[in-house]
């Protein structure tokens, strides 16, 4: 925890000089009294206040603090651009480096494992569920735009052969956008089967009385 040491006539303003050399507002800190301060008699004997201050830690801190010591027992060198709109529940996470393969790990396995981990420290100490979202390289979007061209080719194979077919186990998201994508097709219907990690989406044909 990084902080400064700030002396002056009173309390109140070394918590004012404090903010000026932070740069920052009274709701963004906190502080200890190091000495209250006195104005002695007459002029004599006065004592400044002094106080110690510190930024408080924000949900973004918490995350990059997290991700940087993951990266720095990895060996690697990733840059961090954390997005958050105000009064929203969602956090976004892009990061940016070489070798972001190694992040993405098998059909994004490793990914979604680091997103998972992020989630469970934001929401540690939060009093409202945050939603952290981790990408590179724009991984998340090519996965999804490769798996609704899956959802087509298998609705296709299933109406041509009339016969159902069951997809590789896949994570929720993966799961959603296969459904999604074929929720208006007027010949198949979508399911999931098993247990998580192995559930799996089953696509087939639509019987009609």
């Amino acid at each position: 925890m990084e902080f400064i040491e700030v002396s002056a006539k009173t309390v109140e303003d070394a918590i004012t000089d404090s903010l000026i050399q932070l740069g920052t507002t009274s709701d963004k800190i906190e502080y200890e009294v190091i000495e209250k301060g006195s104005s002695g008699f007459l002029g004599f004997g006065s004592k400044p206040a002094v106080i110690k201050v510190w930024k408080k830690s924000t949900l973004e801190d918490a995350i990059r603090s997290f991700l940087m010591d993951v990266f720095a027992t990895m060996g690697m060198e990733v840059e961090l651009i954390i997005n958050r709109e105000e009064d929203s529940n969602v956090v976004e996470v892009e990061m940016k480096g070489k070798e972001m393969g190694v992040l993405i790990g098998k059909r994004g396995q490793t990914l979604d494992s680091l997103q998972y981990l992020v989630n469970l420290v934001a929401n540690k100490n939060s009093d409202q569920y945050v939603k952290v979202k981790i990408d590179t390289e724009d991984y998340r979007k090519r996965r999804k735009e490769t798996l609704e061209n899956l959802a087509k080719n298998i609705a296709y194979k299933v109406k041509r052969t009339k016969r159902p077919v069951s997809l590789e186990p896949m994570n929720p998201f993966e799961r959603r956008v296969i459904h999604s994508a074929l929720q208006n097709d007027r010949y198949v219907n979508t399911h999931s089967e098993g247990d998580e990690p192995f559930r799996h989406v089953v696509v087939t044909l639509k019987r009609y009385n």
